[in-house]
């Protein structure tokens, strides 16, 4: 859960963007912006009841009201999280916002004296100019069994895993 640490005093980035906890009233943005991310094939589907149950794992950018990008990080353990469901609404990409989202999650992470943080992804040089590594999936039997054994393309995956230390910025 995300409220106590990192996200309790909301941020402002560039352009008056204000990142924050999500709230159960950002659901349904949330699940627009996912949805959009699943129909450009860069993101899992998140059901809105899925993104309600988990919404203190969510963190947004908003501007004027309107939510422009979402995030949420999952513990996978007591030394892992896995960032998930990165998504920026299309008239926002490539202004920052995706990676002042990860820097926030990475953040949160660090809070939580979490030292590793994964994601898997087809934007591998995104994450790699936010110090992310390339690595192998399967250094991740936790998201290996918890979810890509139940994905539709495990056989034919094209994602790539990436990895962060967080410990030694502690």
């Amino acid at each position: 859960m995300i409220q106590t640490s990192v996200f309790s005093v909301p941020c402002v980035v560039a352009d008056r963007i204000t990142l924050r906890q999500a709230t159960p009233a950002d659901a349904p943005a949330i699940a627009d912006l996912v949805k959009l991310g699943e129909r450009e094939g860069q993101l899992l589907p998140r059901s809105l009841e899925f993104i309600r149950a988990s919404i203190d794992d969510w963190i947004v950018a908003e501007k004027n009201g309107r939510i422009v990008g979402c995030g949420s990080l999952l513990e996978m353990g007591p030394t892992l999280v896995e960032v998930r469901s990165l998504a920026v609404a299309p008239a926002y990409r490539q202004n920052g916002v995706g990676a002042r989202l990860v820097e926030a999650l990475v953040s949160e992470a660090r809070a939580r004296g979490i030292s590793t943080v994964f994601a898997l992804t087809r934007a591998v040089a995104f994450f790699e100019k936010l110090g992310f590594v390339v690595t192998v999936k399967e250094d991740f039997p936790e998201k290996v069994w918890r979810d890509c054994i139940i994905c539709p393309v495990r056989h034919a995956c094209d994602e790539v895993a990436v990895v962060k230390s967080v410990s030694s910025e502690l």
